[in-house]
């Protein structure tokens, strides 16, 4: 029976990983003041009549701190790629010196930085959710080994385990959003 509880364990981690390998991922797209070529992540560009994500048409850099370039492999894509950043509504306004375009990154007012802590704590929510959800399965998946005759006190001690790695994935998941919430409010 031990067997069947580890897989249930490993299964149970594997799902907590992706949940925080997609928060990860969210929170890059939040940005914290400071140029990153992450800000653009979701950009669509219309590539010959196909929807296609900016960096499979473009090299995305940052010059400096304020400022991300967008190097289109094919220079009649400038103005599709600039339309893309401009529906995105990610509040740029890219410029265009005829082989790239430059994105200034302005600075964050106090506001806009609320709302993206905000966002961020959202996002942490929205991981503890799956977390929580995960457990739930994890759960489930041990009530039946314990209908198929698992003792009673490996069944509890099996249930104290999923609840330990929950707890330690829910801590993970409040010092990520700590760490970015610092970021954010950092000028």
């Amino acid at each position: 029976m031990t067997e069947e509880l580890n897989l249930v364990y490993d299964e149970f981690k594997s799902a907590n990983k992706k949940s925080i390998d997609h928060l990860k991922s969210e929170l890059l797209k939040i940005r914290a003041g400071k140029a990153s070529p992450a800000m653009l992540q979701g950009v669509m560009v219309d590539y010959y009549g196909s929807p296609t994500p900016l960096q499979q048409v473009a090299n995305v850099n940052t010059m400096d701190a304020r400022t991300i370039t967008v190097q289109p492999w094919e220079k009649s894509l400038l103005d599709e790629i600039m339309r893309g950043i401009v529906n995105a509504n990610l509040g740029f306004a890219p410029q265009s010196n005829g082989e790239s375009l430059l994105i200034s990154v302005p600075p964050l007012t106090e506001e806009r930085r609320r709302d993206l802590v905000k966002r961020a704590k959202a996002e942490g929510e929205n991981a503890k959710v799956a977390i929580r959800n995960n457990r739930k399965d994890a759960m489930d998946m041990i009530k039946t080994l314990k209908d198929d005759g698992m003792p009673e006190d490996m069944q509890k001690d099996g249930e104290n385990e999923v609840q330990n790695i929950t707890n330690w994935f829910s801590n993970s998941i409040d010092e990520m959003i700590k760490e970015k919430e610092v970021d954010i409010m950092t000028i």
